[in-house]
């Protein structure tokens, strides 16, 4: 498997991998909040953050991590190419190479958050709504 920067040319697979990935995980994220977000991802929120891919041996993209300073703004990974140990590697590569040392997650998304605890996050406050102001409560957590 190979890491690598992503860049605007891969936006149409990274929006396949976070849209098979949010629909796998996100049971709690209405409809609407769902398709807002997917319409917006490529425009608003790709651009902000530094963009890495994972390719497997075959050369296919199935993951993706976006980081802004010490923090992981989003890492997603193909819902078929989940168990695979993709998430683990982007997480320590952005750990160990791009230095991040904190990551938000959404409280009701119980996978992600007991995998940032099983790699050494820990809860540091809770807020209410997300960063866009909506009802989805937000774990910050940071590396202990």
């Amino acid at each position: 498997m190979t890491i690598k920067p992503a860049s605007a040319e891969h936006y149409g697979r990274l929006i396949d991998i976070w849209t098979s990935a949010v629909q796998a995980t996100h049971h709690f994220l209405a409809t609407e909040d769902f398709l807002y977000f997917q319409s917006i991802i490529a425009e608003q929120f790709f651009p902000q953050v530094q963009l890495f891919g994972l390719w497997d041996e075959a050369g296919v993209l199935q993951g993706f991590t976006g980081t802004a300073e010490d923090m992981l703004e989003m890492l997603f990974v193909a819902a078929d190419a989940h168990g695979k140990g993709y998430g683990k590697t982007l997480l320590h590569f952005a750990i160990n190479t791009l230095h991040i040392r904190r990551v938000d997650v959404n409280e009701q998304n119980e996978t992600a958050t007991g995998f940032y605890l099983s790699q050494g996050f820990s809860v540091q406050s809770r807020s209410e709504k997300d960063g866009m102001g909506k009802d989805y409560p937000i774990l910050h957590l940071a590396l202990d």
